[in-house]
């Protein structure tokens, strides 16, 4: 206290008075942080241990506003939590981001109505938080210093992954042991530690288990040098191992499927409904692997990065325009059908997230390369979560490419909306005939179509497959395209 009334009567004095770095707001005082302090001008003293200066503040005409989350279209009602970027005590300014959310369809980026000081937040991280009920309390007010009883205490640091206070004495563990802990209800109190300084290992754990279910754990594994035989042995005289049980202290885990798994199983729920026609079919892209060898450096120059998929999406797109059924959707009771103008088609990633499918917009009036502009923006969206609601809906036709993971043919799923999905396999290098019977090295690609067959047969999907396959086997149709 004598420190206190010393600082406090000095700190008005006409010379200076400190200075001070890190200024956090709390709700009705001020925490300051020096680094050090320099009084009266002489040279700066550095604290034996961190201090803080503590100073009153009174409001004037503080008022809570409820935050509510608003809509974001699309009839979305609910979202999850992903990321909060302020906290309890934070003060915010219009336009600030207050937390991530993610929908159904994208992630979306919140941001602050009000200058104020947050003073509660109704949703913790991954829970699920519902349009129009309140996100966050922001406390609208007038900070007025008192200017008066300034209190110097010494801060207090704890280190929770070191150690824990247990009735007067330390219990040593790494974050690891106390969660094995955690899981199997142990206090580390009852354990008897046989590390350094008496620290409790996992072994330390296994046993208290061990003693507590009169389980028999296995031994160590240790390394056993076997001599040879001798010629007089065989090899009956070899003992048989005593296997001994092993202890297992996993338990099983539930969580609540959220985000894009969710939207998943809404979105397979119901592409089960559809009746789906399959078809499947290899094509020969021999002479697209030469065209895109010779094209690739000439993208990379545009900075441009082009793969094989801009040249299916365009050969699929002029092959729509023959067969436009396929880029087509129908009602729930399938009693109306709707020829979509535009070719917006979707493109399968797997992602950390999920399964994701955005989509280019009007493939038919763009070339080879913008389409793989835009696809490179997709793609480098979708690997940080940050697809935005217009880029994965709108979708007319699918295709999912399943030769970047493995795999020749497969079942695509329609999505609901629409009528029609491919799925690409690999491309494999696989011996073949030719029209003089010579055997020749060919480059293949399985695909797989599905197709809804309440409006569509086999043979509109094997006409639409062999227009598709002339377009990629015979590439020279498609130079027109490449601007």
């Amino acid at each position: 206290m004598a420190a206190a009334r010393a600082l406090r009567s000095c700190s008005w004095s006409a010379r200076h008075l400190s200075c001070v770095h890190h200024i956090q707001m709390c709700s009705s005082v001020h925490v300051v942080k020096p680094k050090y302090t320099c009084l009266f001008g002489y040279s700066s003293f550095k604290f034996s241990h961190p201090h803080r200066l503590l100073r009153t503040t009174s409001t004037v005409n503080g008022q809570i506003l409820q935050f509510k989350l608003s809509d974001i279209g699309e009839g979305i009602t609910e979202v999850t939590i992903k990321e909060w970027y302020v906290k309890e005590g934070d003060t915010v300014s219009q336009f600030d981001s207050i937390c991530e959310v993610q929908s159904d369809k994208a992630s979306v980026t919140i941001t602050s109505r009000y200058d104020g000081i947050i003073r509660k937040l109704y949703y913790g991280v991954d829970q699920i938080a519902l349009v129009g009920k309140p996100l966050v309390d922001i406390e609208t007010e007038t900070l007025k210093d008192s200017e008066e009883d300034v209190v110097e205490t010494p801060a207090v640091f704890h280190d929770e992954h070191t150690h824990q206070e247990i009735k007067g004495h330390k219990t040593l563990a790494t974050p690891a042991v106390r969660r094995l802990a955690m899981e199997n209800n142990i206090k580390l109190s009852e354990v008897v530690g046989t590390g350094k300084d008496s620290r409790i290992l996992k072994e330390d754990i296994l046993n208290y288990l061990a003693k507590q279910t009169g389980a028999i754990l296995p031994p160590s594994p240790k390394s056993e040098i076997i001599p040879p035989l001798l010629k007089s042995e065989t090899i009956q005289s070899i003992p048989v191992p005593v296997l001994k049980p092993k202890v297992f202290t996993g338990k099983d885990r539930t969580e609540p499927i959220t985000g894009f798994a969710k939207t998943m199983v809404k979105t397979m729920s119901m592409a089960m409904k559809i009746p789906h026609l399959g078809y499947c079919d290899e094509v020969d892209l021999t002479q697209l692997v030469k065209l895109q060898k010779e094209l690739k450096p000439i993208a990379l120059a545009r900075g441009i990065k082009l793969s094989f998929m801009p040249f299916f999406l365009k050969a699929a797109s002029l092959g729509l325009l023959q067969f436009p059924i396929l880029n087509a959707s129908v009602d729930e009771n399938c009693q109306n059908i709707t020829y979509k103008a535009s070719h917006n088609i979707g493109i399968a990633m797997d992602t950390e997230q999920g399964l994701i499918v955005p989509n280019v917009k009007d493939v038919q009036f763009r070339s080879v390369f913008e389409i793989a502009i835009e696809l490179n923006r997709l793609q480098k969206l979708g690997s940080t979560n940050h697809l935005g609601t217009a880029d994965v809906t709108g979708g007319t036709f699918t295709l999912s490419n399943i030769g970047s993971i493995g795999g020749t043919y497969a079942k695509p799923l329609i999505l609901p909306l629409e009528v029609a999905i491919g799925a690409l396999g690999a491309i494999k290098t696989v011996p073949r005939f030719n029209e003089k019977d010579e055997v020749i090295k060919t480059q293949i690609m399985n695909v797989s179509w599905s197709a809804d067959h309440r409006i569509i047969d086999g043979a509109t999907v094997a006409r639409f497959s062999n227009l598709w396959k002339s377009y990629l086997e015979n590439p020279a149709s498609m130079l027109l395209e490449l601007k």
